[in-house]
């Protein structure tokens, strides 16, 4: 079309076009195989690899579940990703638990120890009124009991008398986990709760722990919850109440939510303030005595029993020694005797000043900062206690995965599968 000028007329040059549904479709399920195929090959690992019956049997269902959900979404792309999760939580939990239920006198050995101590826990608190033996009752390393007293309640259902699956501390762990979990989810990001929650429980990071037995679920889904609170900038003062409880919570339940404190205080203190700091550590230390002071009373008028058990116990310090076998740095050199175990405690030490001076020179400036924080510090206390095991990484693996899951509008709440843009992300 001429100008009646006779210039030569210029045409706007177009944007370049966004992916189309049906290109971001086929990417999307290509990833969400991809995940699952990197899962089905974790699980052949953990079945070709681990000497424990329970892990050998979660990895060859999970290996086949995970294989099968990679499959029908290669097949039926978006419209397989429902069917290929639950195929995937059927294969790497419904299944290998099944299992357990059903020849369970086969593989009840080491695997369910843990179990074996929180379900003795909540006896002993109904009787006694703490969940520790004093240290002249115990003539065998099980019978310590290395967690804080909350861990307890989980014990209390078989106390009272239920049996079976219903009197079993894994149950009430895993619907406490999945129900703290899922409002850690929505307060993070709205409107996923329900999916995020059930592509967490079909990944191997909370599949196996579970499957297991071990008591790591409800500590990890109060401190993705004490995530979930503190995201916001500034909080708000009910979500940071939330966060607070949570983390108190998770503190009286188990050590290895301790660190976690201190970092998130650092982050709020850079971020919000010396205030915000303050009144969120005010409110996890409430939370956590209370909770001790519920669930063992007769540890404050006699504490012996508790510091024998959660901290001398622990670091190798006790009469008996742990039956937790590891090749991680820490434990070896705690066997090697004294002065190793003394080396190793040398090195914990050293780690928790080192993460006290990381959190005085550099903050943490955002949510995200601190989770790899505490993640990073989690996994060099974990290699160089003197008692850990392999299945304490799984504290980094969940807390990553958590804020990679929530942590911006085009973060996958599934493997392969991206939240619209409206939803509001982590931090």
């Amino acid at each position: 079309m001429s100008s009646g000028t006779g210039a030569i007329p210029v045409l706007a040059r177009r944007p370049a076009a966004a992916p189309t549904a049906t290109t971001a479709s086929v990417s999307a399920h290509r990833q969400a195989a991809r995940w699952y195929l990197a899962f089905a090959a974790f699980a052949g690992v953990v079945f070709a690899a681990s000497g424990q019956p329970v892990q050998r049997t979660w990895g060859a269902w999970a290996a086949v579940g995970y294989g099968l959900a990679a499959l029908i979404v290669l097949l039926w792309g978006s419209r397989g990703r429902g069917t290929a999760l639950v195929v995937a939580i059927v294969g790497a939990l419904a299944a290998p638990l099944t299992w357990q239920v059903t020849f369970g006198g086969s593989m009840s050995k080491a695997d369910e120890d843990s179990l074996k101590v929180v379900a003795r826990s909540g006896v002993l608190l109904l009787r006694h009124g703490t969940p520790y033996l004093p240290a002249d009752q115990i003539s065998h390393s099980l019978q310590y009991n290395p967690y804080e007293p909350a861990m307890a309640i989980f014990g209390l259902p078989a106390a009272v008398g239920l049996h079976g699956a219903a009197g079993n501390p894994r149950l009430w762990m895993g619907v406490t986990a999945a129900v703290v979990l899922a409002a850690a989810f929505r307060l993070a990001k709205p409107g996923t709760a329900l999916r995020s929650t059930a592509v967490a429980f079909g990944s191997p990071v909370l599949a196996l722990p579970l499957t297991q037995g071990l008591t790591d679920l409800p500590v990890l889904a109060l401190l993705s919850l004490t995530l979930a609170g503190t995201a916001g900038c500034p909080p708000q003062r009910r979500a940071r109440l939330i966060a607070g409880i949570a983390l108190g919570a998770a503190c009286a339940m188990k050590a290895t939510a301790w660190p976690a404190l201190p970092v998130i205080a650092a982050m709020l203190a850079a971020r919000d303030g010396a205030r915000a700091a303050t009144r969120f550590v005010v409110t996890a230390g409430i939370a956590a005595t209370a909770l001790v002071a519920v669930t063992a009373p007769a540890s404050v008028a006699a504490p012996g029993a508790l510091f024998e058990n959660t901290v001398l116990f622990p670091l190798g310090m006790a009469r008996y020694q742990t039956e937790a076998d590891s090749p991680l740095p820490g434990h070896l050199l705690a066997v090697t005797g004294a002065a190793g175990r003394w080396a190793a405690i040398g090195l914990l030490c050293a780690a928790g000043v080192a993460m006290v001076a990381s959190l005085v020179v550099r903050p943490p400036a955002d949510i995200r900062a601190a989770a790899w924080r505490l993640a990073l510090t989690l996994a060099l206390v974990f290699a160089v206690a003197p008692a850990s095991r392999w299945g304490y990484f799984v504290y980094p693996a969940a807390l990553l995965g958590f804020v990679w899951m929530t942590s911006s509008p085009a973060a996958a709440v599934e493997p392969g599968v991206h939240v619209g843009a409206e939803q509001q992300p982590l931090g």
